[in-house]
């Protein structure tokens, strides 16, 4: 397998509907580009989004006090954003989706009922629908330890190169994340996958 041959469909099944324009791209090469997507896209919204400059969100959305949002950032409808959130650099949050209090989200694109609990950190990443995020857990998206900060990721047992150094992770569809474990940048979860509680998820390793 060629990771040319990983369709972002196989793990997050609402992204080609929602962006049907990207299907051909790789998880990384989306989040790298979700600031230009979002304020393309933004710009297509139907008149039931409040938008002001980069910001949208849906007029059947709740965002709680103290909640900051640097934009591209797109909160859509039946969303749930909790009080001293901070939502940057290229967001889209899918329809019932509830980012809990204290979350952090950078660049990244979160699907339809998902459930960040609280003080989250999602970084540069697609996250399915109906994924659940515990408390405290994170998704990591760079190498902050190495000298060499570049991402490889694992695709059924072989190692592929990204080429960029900021990617957290790819979260199939109805994935259950538990309280304060953590995704390793270039993480990659098939539909359904279960992480445990305190877990480090680390598929790629590098020599010392």
């Amino acid at each position: 397998m060629s990771p040319e041959m990983l369709r972002l469909s196989d793990y997050v099944a609402r992204f080609n509907t929602l962006f049907p324009d990207l299907s051909h791209l790789l998880p990384w090469q989306v989040v790298a580009a979700a600031s230009e997507i979002l304020s393309d896209k933004i710009k297509m919204l139907p008149d039931d989004y409040a938008v002001q400059g980069l910001v949208a969100i849906h007029k059947d959305a709740r965002v709680e006090e103290h909640v900051i949002l640097k934009g591209p950032v797109i909160i859509s409808a039946g969303c749930f954003i909790g009080a001293h959130a901070y939502i940057r650099n290229g967001v889209y949050i899918g329809e019932k989706t509830s980012i809990g209090p204290g979350c952090e989200v950078k660049s990244s694109f979160i699907m339809p009922g998902a459930a960040l609990a609280h003080f989250n950190f999602a970084g540069d990443s697609i996250i399915g629908t109906g994924v659940n995020m515990e408390a405290g857990s994170i998704i990591a998206n760079h190498y902050n330890e190495r000298t060499d900060k570049l991402i490889d990721v694992m695709l059924q047992g072989h190692r592929y190169a990204t080429g960029i150094t900021k990617f957290g992770a790819l979260v199939g569809d109805n994935t259950r994340i538990g309280a304060n474990a953590v995704l390793s940048p270039g993480t990659i979860l098939t539909p359904r996958s279960i992480v445990r509680r305190l877990e480090l998820v680390e598929q790629v390793t590098y020599p010392a």
